[in-house]
């Protein structure tokens, strides 16, 4: 893992390593699933006495200073200005806005509506990897699965309930649109910036940078004022801990990895898999309405995310 990245961000030195057992890589499949699955429900309990831009910086500053240090145990060198500085951009655009507007909007919108909306997010980095510079132009079954996405998308923010309102607070709507476009752009920008040789040491500073200005947003937005220590609930804190073991350092390792032993193709599979697993979540432990309108669009977001992750590399 020490050698540098390829072009697409992933360590050429674990390629030509024996291919690890199959039941590793199950396991692997099966944390980024589930475990990303239920991180919005996680949310949702977790900013009930939690303000959520705080929530969010203390869980991804606590996972990067436990992974970092383990990292450069295990070798990893240390990294120079220049990757702390694409870390820090990457920790930007990947947390503080994408992480941390999924935190804010889990407020207002349901958490089955965010996961549709989010699962929108590869469509969103096929379009930034095509009008960035010599940018990758997408076939015509990319162009027929952005065109149903964003359709998706639009039916879900212009959904009416039983009463003729707006079933996702518009507010909310636009930051998680907001947040899911940020992503991809660093998502994109991750796969060409010069980062060290270390996968998981740069998720590690992705996650320190990002928890500190999620943390330095939320206590500029005023959200110390309304901490009461003793009013957090046993849930809360129950949801933090596992937000930060289990969806930061578990989930996003297993992501990290699988990037280096299975095809990116398969990889983003979890952008269809995790809405069910919300879905499931919202309704058995909330008690979520999903409209039919809803419904529907959700099912145009899927139905296009599988059109531009089944298509065959030039």
């Amino acid at each position: 893992m020490l050698q540098a990245p390829d072009r697409h961000g992933v360590d050429t030195s674990l390629k030509t390593k024996a291919s690890p057992p199959t039941w590793l890589i199950v396991a692997a499949f099966g944390a980024v699933y589930l475990i990303w699955g239920s991180t919005y429900l996680a949310i949702r309990v977790a900013i009930e006495t939690m303000p959520p831009l705080l929530m969010a910086g203390s869980r991804f500053l606590i996972a990067g200073l436990i992974l970092y240090p383990i990292m450069r145990m295990l070798g990893a060198p240390r990294p120079g200005l220049l990757y702390w500085r694409n870390a820090t951009i990457v920790g930007a655009l990947l947390l503080l806005i994408g992480n941390g507007g999924v935190s804010w909007a889990e407020q207002t919108v349901p958490t089955n509506i965010t996961a549709l909306i989010i699962a929108a997010t590869p469509l969103w980095i096929i379009l930034v990897d095509w009008i960035r510079p010599e940018g990758s132009r997408p076939s015509a079954m990319v162009c027929a699965g952005l065109g149903l996405g964003f359709l998706g998308v639009g039916l879900i923010v212009v959904s009416r309930n039983a009463f003729g309102g707006r079933f996702v607070d518009p507010a909310g709507a636009i930051v998680l649109l907001i947040a899911a476009v940020c992503w991809a752009i660093g998502s994109i920008f991750s796969r060409h910036a010069k980062q060290s040789g270390s996968a998981l040491l740069n998720v590690a500073m992705q996650m320190i940078s990002g928890g500190v200005l999620l943390l330095i947003a939320g206590l500029v937005s005023g959200e110390a004022r309304h901490v009461e220590v003793e009013q957090i609930s046993t849930a809360s804190i129950g949801a933090f801990i596992y937000l930060t073991l289990f969806g930061s350092l578990v989930g996003f390792t297993a992501y990290v990895w699988l990037l280096q032993v299975s095809t990116p193709a398969r990889v983003s599979t979890y952008a269809y898999v995790n809405p069910f697993i919300a879905l499931l979540l919202g309704r058995l432990f909330l008690n979520e309405a999903l409209p039919k309108s809803v419904l529907i669009a959700g099912c145009c977001i899927l139905a296009a995310v599988v059109l531009i992750t089944l298509r065959k590399p030039k």
